[in-house]
């Protein structure tokens, strides 16, 4: 299924090595943007929620993208926020969300 599991071979093919490089720095700055929110969170719950929503986020990706170039068995996890599927984009958007209420609260005052 290229436009669900295998989309990073599609997105590699047609916009080569350069392309597959900008994507993965684009994973690269969603995942340190989450972390750099754990790591400000004003509270701990805030900072370990976050941190699960990254780690969520970081082994999609690295599965997704292993499984593409033949390092893992397929196994059916879509590459977040670029494979097709109605159930995954909604869970992101949830844990995208959770991950901004988090950065927003971060300057609240008792």
């Amino acid at each position: 299924e290229q436009h669900t599991d295998f989309v990073f071979s599609v997105w590699a093919e047609e916009w080569g090595f350069a392309g597959s490089v900008f994507l993965l720095l684009l994973y690269l700055f969603l995942i340190l943007w989450g972390i750099n929110i754990a790591r400000n969170s004003k509270d701990k719950f805030g900072a370990i929620l976050a941190l699960g929503i990254v780690i969520i986020i970081f082994w999609q990706v690295i599965i997704n993208i292993s499984m593409t170039i033949g390092l893992l068995p397929v196994v059916g996890i879509p590459l977040i926020l670029f494979s097709y599927g109605g159930s995954s984009i909604i869970s992101t958007m949830i844990g995208m969300g959770l991950l901004m209420n988090i950065s927003m609260r971060r300057f609240m005052f008792h």
